[in-house]
């Protein structure tokens, strides 16, 4: 068990997740090498799915593929909270169209620096006019107000009209 109280532990990893974004580390605090380079075809992401997103955009962090499980619709909502670089986001939006939207949520600085420099590189590029990377932590919400979401929390915790 850890002696850590939430604010020391949302520290540690905000300061962790800062170092991947810039490095080449490993995901998790105390491992001890880089993410394979492979990460993402591993989880089953396509190679057309790598290639539909911004430079920089996939770190290899993720931990399953919300994309190849969520059947998204035409007009939903999704909610990424711990976004990192937003490739996940940037995959969704294709997926809502330009009728849904998708927020990502980071605590990290660095991270939602890395996405938004994506959206404005690749949103052009890529059409993602529909995405939107916030600053916040799990604990509040960016979407209170809608009536269709799904989040996204690397868990795949999914809400659907009327639940919470």
């Amino acid at each position: 068990m850890s002696d850590l109280n939430p604010d020391q532990t949302r520290n540690v990893v905000r300061e962790h997740y800062a170092k991947v974004s810039t490095k080449n580390v490993g995901c998790a605090p105390g491992c001890c090498g880089p993410m394979p380079t492979d990460q993402s075809l591993s989880l089953g992401y396509t190679e057309a799915d790598l290639a539909a997103v911004p430079d920089g955009a996939d770190l290899g962090l993720g931990c399953g593929n919300p994309n190849a499980i969520a059947a998204l619709a035409l007009g939903e909502t999704v909610l990424d909270l711990g976004a990192g670089g937003g490739f996940d986001c940037f995959l969704a939006a294709r997926a809502v169209g330009p009728t849904g939207k998708v927020i990502g949520v980071d605590m990290t600085p660095q991270m939602i620096s890395k996405a938004r420099a994506g959206y404005v590189t690749g949103g052009k590029t890529f059409g993602y006019d529909n995405v939107r990377i916030a600053n916040g932590e799990r604990g509040c919400s960016h979407a209170e107000n809608m009536h269709t979401i799904r989040i996204w929390c690397k868990h795949f915790k999914r809400f659907k009209r009327g639940s919470r």
